[in-house]
């Protein structure tokens, strides 16, 4: 009798928590753009074995809920389409998604520079009126951090798609917005965008967690996780916490009052943006499957310091974002770290130089590329507002590498060195451009030291289109040379097309952030 009581409650338990009637995550709605000229996956729940039905520009194509719920169908390859279309889906109910255009998608990832609004960069507000553009469209994932992969992103105003308007554009990752905008204004097709930026994100964050723990490389990354989460779930850690956030709201209402800046809230490890796996779990799991056309990434200051580490997380993520969506080498840019911190008068060591020589090693994965922006950056604010030119230079990549335009669209890079006695000669690849400095003719930017590894600030000239001699009276036999090697570099070397050459050394020190066991 128990076990039949305990059966029937378990079935009870069971029916409840199954979907009762037909649901579609936040992702698929109305004003969404589908992917063009791809395969577009789409997704919902409904009651256990109903046959949901799928109708939409003239295909119909049908699925049979699950176990749990979960039906999944797949709609053929269809051009752009700027006309707005109606999709039926019919299962235990019917809902119509209004208003969906088939264009291109892109997927707008990273921490705050990328999360950085429209509004905050210095022409924010033209940038905003010149966004009444009801081809593009906009969505947001809302921020959570976890542990447990989730179904659908946090239900609210952000995770649903909008037209691009000044009032929503004005609120969008203005880096994300420019972009997308070259392209809707370029090819003239539909464009959504796909923001799911968290300021201060650290990259295993944004990985499936079982990922790392399967790699070796990672394990003093997850060791160092593990003593954090134990300490913060101790009860004195949980005390702790608790405090700091008794204490917060104490001093946050004294600055209302007094009308002065609120401090910084207490951050949860647990429910944060660097705990390993959590925004994965939280923020990019819920639109797995989606169709877009590529990723844009703007990352790596809160990595900096494990610049080492880097070398193999950054690629490990991108391989990992591939396979999880099931795409292939989908396309996947970045913007290289800014000049950042005060200028050092003395050449040497840098944190922010090896994480950018981090990104620039992870060019080996094909279809990615890097945006170089070390001449754009302010000193003192992490957070640079001229974020137009950074979206231009990021743009041109996809232009040329997705869309077959013929532009300019890549930084000069170290191709070798040659050195004969007291001259070190530096071979660029111009990638079909050729070498020009900026504003004076001295050549800005090299250091070059001995056997001794002591740098000093080097002379430079331009040889032809993409040589330059360098020299130090201080080093009569230069060993290595290193070029916008510094966290905030000052450098005058470019393409005759306007993108500075890459930061590079010619060197294999050991890195000052390599891990201290």
């Amino acid at each position: 009798m128990r076990r039949i009581l305990l059966s029937l409650a378990f079935g009870l338990f069971a029916a409840a928590t199954m979907p009762a009637e037909l649901k579609l995550p936040a992702i698929i709605g109305d004003h969404m753009v589908l992917q063009q000229k791809q395969a577009d996956r789409l997704w919902g729940w409904d009651t256990p074995g109903t046959r949901v039905t799928v109708a939409f520009a003239g295909q119909s194509v049908s699925a049979t809920a699950g176990g749990d719920g979960k039906w999944t169908v797949t709609l053929a390859a269809m051009p752009a389409n700027s006309s707005p279309q109606t999709m039926t889906i019919s299962g235990t109910s019917k809902i119509e998604v209004q208003d969906v255009l088939i264009g291109e998608v892109w997927m707008c990832s990273g921490q705050s520079n990328m999360g950085f609004t429209l509004n905050q960069d210095w022409n924010g507000d033209l940038e905003a009126a010149a966004s009444d553009l009801p081809g593009m469209r906009l969505i947001e994932a809302p921020l959570v951090g976890t542990q447990e992969p989730q179904t659908d992103l946090k239900p609210g105003e952000k995770s649903r798609w909008k037209l691009s308007t000044p009032a929503t554009a004005y609120r969008f990752s203005a880096v994300g917005f420019l972009f997308g905008r070259y392209i809707h204004e370029t090819l003239h097709v539909p464009v959504g965008l796909i923001n799911n930026a968290w300021g201060g994100s650290a990259a295993e964050a944004w990985v499936r967690r079982s990922s790392l723990e399967q790699d070796d490389r990672f394990k003093l990354l997850l060791a160092n996780a593990a003593k954090r989460e134990a300490t913060l779930q101790s009860e004195k850690g949980k005390a702790d916490f608790e405090k700091a956030v008794a204490d917060w709201k104490i001093a946050a209402a004294k600055a209302r009052a007094e009308k002065l800046p609120a401090p910084a809230q207490p951050v949860d490890y647990l429910t944060g943006n660097a705990r390993p796996g959590n925004i994965f779990a939280g923020m990019v799991y819920p639109t797995l499957g989606y169709g877009i056309k590529g990723v844009i990434w703007y990352q790596g200051e809160a990595n900096a310091g494990r610049a080492a580490e880097y070398r193999n997380l950054f690629p490990f993520l991108i391989e990992q974002w591939r396979r999880e969506q099931g795409q292939g080498d989908f396309p996947f840019y970045w913007v290289q770290l800014a000049d950042y911190q005060p200028e050092k008068p003395i050449p040497g060591d840098s944190a922010w130089a090896e994480l950018r020589e981090a990104q620039t090693l992870t060019e080996k994965l094909p279809n990615t590329g890097q945006a170089v922006i070390t001449d754009l950056g302010e000193g003192n604010n992490i957070h640079p507002r001229n974020k137009h030119d950074v979206a231009a230079r990021l743009v041109r990549w996809a232009l040329v590498k997705d869309y077959g335009m013929k532009l300019p669209y890549r930084s000069p890079e170290f191709q070798s060195l040659a050195i004969d006695g007291a001259r070190a000669v530096v071979t660029l690849n111009m990638f079909g451009s050729t070498l020009r400095t900026f504003d004076v003719a001295e050549v800005k930017g090299f250091a070059v030291c001995g056997q001794d590894h002591v740098w000093h600030w080097a002379k430079g000239k331009v040889l032809g289109k993409d040589q330059v001699e360098v020299w130090s009276d201080d080093v009569p036999a230069p060993a290595a040379v290193r070029f916008a090697w510094a966290d905030n570099p000052v450098f005058n070397l470019y393409s005759n097309d306007g993108l500075p050459v890459t930061p590079f050394r010619t060197d294999d020190f050991p890195m000052v952030t390599a891990p201290k066991q």
